[in-house]
C-alpha cells in the first residue's frame, strides 16, 4: 500500500515541482531583466536607492509589502469567478502572481544586503534555498526533464536556423 501511495504522490507532485523549476528558470530570468531595465529609469532608480538605505526592520516591511498588493487582484479574481467569467479570473490571478513575483525578486536583490544583517533572515534563507536546491536536483535528474531539455535545445537551434535563413532572404 505504501508503494502505491508513494507512486500516486509522485505522479501528483512531480509535475508541480517541474512547473516550479521551469517558472523559476525561464520566467524569473526574463522578469528579472525587465525589472532591471525598469530600475534604470531615474524615478525608479531613486526609489531603489532609498530602499537600499532603509534600516533592517523597514527593509523587511518593504520586502513583504508586495504580498499585500496581490490581495486586490485575488479579490478581483473571486469577483470574476462569481460572475462566471472564469477566463478573466484566471488571467487576473496569473497576471497578479507574475507581477508580484517580479517585484519581489527585484526587492530581494535590492534589500538582501540589509536583510542579511538579521541572523534569523540568513538562517531562514539558507534553509529555504537548501530545500529549493534539493527539489531542483530531483527534478533535473528525472528522465522526462532530461528529454524535455534536449527537445528545448533542439527547438532553439531549429528556431535560430530559421531566423538565420529568413534574414538571408
Amino acid at each position: 500500500m505504501k508503494r502505491h501511495l508513494k507512486r500516486a504522490l509522485e505522479l501528483a507532485l512531480v509535475p508541480l515541482a517541474a512547473a516550479i523549476v521551469f517558472v523559476e528558470e525561464v520566467l524569473l530570468r526574463y522578469l528579472g531583466a525587465a525589472m532591471a531595465a525598469l530600475g534604470r529609469w531615474p524615478p525608479v532608480a531613486r526609489l531603489e536607492r532609498w530602499l537600499a538605505s532603509l534600516p533592517p526592520w523597514a527593509a523587511l516591511l518593504a520586502f513583504v509589502a508586495p504580498s499585500t498588493l496581490v490581495l486586490p487582484v485575488k479579490l478581483a479574481a473571486v469577483f470574476f469567478a462569481l460572475q462566471g467569467r472564469l477566463g478573466l479570473a484566471a488571467v487576473s490571478i496569473t497576471l497578479g502572481k507574475v507581477l508580484a513575483t517580479a517585484l519581489l525578486a527585484r526587492l530581494y536583490q535590492i534589500l538582501r544586503p540589509t536583510l542579511a544583517t538579521m541572523p534569523w533572515f540568513v538562517a531562514s534563507e539558507t534553509w529555504i534555498f537548501k530545500w529549493r536546491d534539493r527539489l531542483y536536483g530531483f527534478v533535473r535528474a528525472l528522465p522526462a526533464w532530461q528529454r524535455m531539455k534536449i527537445l528545448v535545445t533542439r527547438l532553439r537551434a531549429w528556431l535560430a536556423g530559421l531566423v538565420a535563413w529568413l534574414r538571408l532572404r
